[in-house]
């Protein structure tokens, strides 16, 4: 959680208001993102084909306002939508600039005004309106800038790594993007998919969905090379998932028709592409979603018996205790049901400044590192004897510990 989001949520819990402001993130989240945008792509497409509603009041607009709206309170991204809407209403033919403006200006409109009471949380919070930790995002070198704390990531520190290092930053989060989020979990069908869309791409059809997927993974990419590799552009990927999936599924349409003409088939094989796509599909599944799914398991596991262990030494993961620090502080809150901080990967002073702020007494580290942690505790630093680690005990008899490589530490300072 980044330092901005520590402090809002942590304010709102003192106001009593984060049980709900949490409930509303978490219901706008998730998949919900992905299914506004895809929403909007759906309502541009429509709305481009029949303009001529677009002269006077058109409903369709108001509504594409809103699904930006909703799409704002959930990911920063939203905004490439509506850069989306003004590249599909400019190029609507036969409409006046009056028409094509109004068409831009009312949705706009509608989802600056369902968005405007979060920006005047943000102010109220931040002091700003604006999206800072974006800004801040656009300037990390290393992925553990997100978790800053007393050290965020500045504009001489990122332009001080070189010109070398930012063209290698950039290469590797168009790598990333590609490859890891794109290509990989859906394979073959999303190589198949990637190969056709230089035809598939052309269609009227499916330009709003092309357009957004194109912005967002080049912003990603190029704006926030290093912030990408942890998630920017996973998070934002659902309408760029959804159009190697159409592509792949013309595209194999296409080539079976084609075969077909050229071997003389007389019965049609409509059926034969999404099948061969969507039985292609399943083989990879059935390798990596077994292995997804365990691993789930082991981690709800090591959750479950770190929460036993620590009420057995009288330390109760709860809502009495204050926020814990950790370096997977979103696990933590969702199984333990407990306000987490994200460890910087700072010096320990740092971390017991946080610790202070937050009134926090506990650090959970769960793997054998997180950056400079827990390596810096045996290096002198200062502040560094702080940090008490707690006897977690033994793990089930003849079994696996699963809590081998998790250290809880007490924060004994101040």
């Amino acid at each position: 959680i980044p330092q901005r989001k520590r402090a809002v949520d942590q304010t709102l819990e003192r106001l009593g208001l984060a049980a709900r402001s949490n409930q509303l993130a978490g219901q706008l989240s998730g998949g919900w993102k992905q299914r506004l945008a895809l929403a909007a792509c759906l309502l541009m497409r429509r709305i481009a084909r029949a303009p001529q509603e677009l002269r006077g009041a058109d409903l369709r607009v108001v509504g594409l306002g809103v699904l930006i709206g909703l799409a704002a309170l959930t990911r920063n991204e939203a905004i490439w939508l509506g850069l989306a809407w003004a590249i599909v209403a400019w190029r609507i033919p036969g409409l006046d600039p009056v028409a094509r403006a109004r068409a831009v200006g009312v949705a706009g409109v509608v989802a600056l005004l369902i968005f405007v009471p979060w920006m005047v949380r943000d102010w109220l919070v931040f002091g700003s309106p604006l999206p800072g930790q974006a800004a801040a995002n656009a300037l990390s070198v290393t992925g553990f800038d997100i978790f800053a704390w007393n050290d965020p990531p500045t504009l001489a520190r990122y332009l001080a790594v070189g010109p070398a290092r930012l063209l290698a930053m950039r290469v590797e989060g168009i790598s990333h993007n590609l490859f890891s989020v794109l290509l990989l979990p859906g394979v073959p069908l999303s190589v198949i998919g990637l190969l056709a869309l230089p035809w598939q791409a052309r269609g009227e059809a499916l330009r709003p969905v092309v357009l957004v997927s194109a912005i967002m993974f080049l912003v990603t990419s190029l704006a926030f090379p290093v912030a990408t590799t942890w998630g920017t552009f996973l998070h934002a990927a659902g309408p760029a998932h959804v159009l190697l999936v159409i592509s792949a599924l013309l595209g194999l349409d296409a080539g079976i028709a084609r075969l077909g003409v050229y071997r003389g088939w007389t019965r049609p094989v409509a059926w034969l592409g999404a099948t061969l796509g969507v039985a292609g599909s399943l083989l990879f599944s059935a390798v990596l979603l077994p292995s997804f799914g365990a691993g789930s398991r082991e981690t709800a596991t090591q959750y479950e018996e770190l929460s036993r262990r620590m009420e057995a030494i009288g330390e109760r993961l709860d809502q009495r205790g204050g926020p814990v620090i950790s370096n997977f502080p979103i696990w933590l809150a969702e199984t333990q049901r407990i306000p987490a901080l994200a460890l910087p990967n700072e010096a320990p002073s740092d971390v017991v400044d946080l610790a202070e702020t937050f009134d926090a007494r506990l650090l959970v580290l769960v793997g054998a590192d997180h950056g400079q942690w827990p390596a810096v505790l045996s290096g002198g630093a200062a502040d560094a004897d702080c940090f008490r680690q707690l006897d977690l005990g033994a793990g089930p008899a003849g079994l696996p510990d699963p809590l081998a490589d998790v250290r809880v530490y007490e924060v004994a300072c101040p």
